[in-house]
């Protein structure tokens, strides 16, 4: 592949990442939390793993991430938030890369979005005690605390007050971020059966 060509490929996976980030086309999955919703711009960025590589993957996302901050900046919400998106689905794609860069199999792919899902939800769980949540009190006045019962002080950072509320990251946070993932599994793996069949897109392995 030409680096042109290469360079366009990549421009176009982050410009249709970031259309996919159009809040008319995110939706919340718990009843009554309304403040965390599912977004679908992975998977363009898998797209670009699979097509181009796990470095040029991480390329589209960073790129992606930049035009989210840029486009769709709703203040700390949003600048709090992207960067444990990235790292986050920066993870995910790792791992599913991991296991299938050799030879994309039902089986080695269930194995990857597994283990991928489950490192992604502790990490999510805990940058959410240690980084988002903090943050957001400070930033934003919202306290989850208020909101769900059962949280422990664990200290404070200059202003920073850092707390640990299993209610909120058992019911909410495990919940949602494991439903995500599923989600983001079922999508590319039917994106990636439709184009093997139909031979529109040649993917590693696959």
């Amino acid at each position: 592949m030409s680096k042109t060509r290469r360079m366009v490929i990549i421009a176009m996976l982050a410009a249709l990442s970031t259309v996919l980030l159009l809040p008319i086309l995110q939706f919340p999955l718990l009843p009554g939390i309304d403040f965390m919703k599912v977004e679908l711009s992975i998977i363009p960025v898998l797209i670009g793993v699979f097509t181009l590589g796990l470095g040029d993957g991480f390329i589209i996302l960073f790129i992606r991430s930049i035009l989210w901050y840029i486009l769709f900046n709703q203040g700390p919400s949003t600048w709090i938030g992207i960067p444990m998106n990235f790292i986050a689905l920066g993870i995910f794609m790792a791992i599913v890369w991991f296991f299938t860069k050799r030879k994309f199999s039902i089986k080695n792919y269930t194995i990857g979005v597994l283990l991928a899902a489950i490192a992604s939800v502790l990490v999510m769980m805990v940058l959410n005690v240690f980084y988002a949540l903090p943050l957001y009190r400070l930033a934003a006045g919202f306290d989850v605390d208020k909101l769900f019962t059962g949280a422990t002080h664990l200290f404070d950072i200059g202003s920073l007050a850092f707390t640990m509320n299993p209610t909120y990251l058992i019911t909410v946070v495990l919940p949602f971020n494991a439903l995500q993932y599923v989600i983001f599994a079922l999508v590319f793996g039917l994106i990636v059966a439709v184009f093997k069949k139909n031979k529109v897109v040649k993917f590693y392995n696959a």
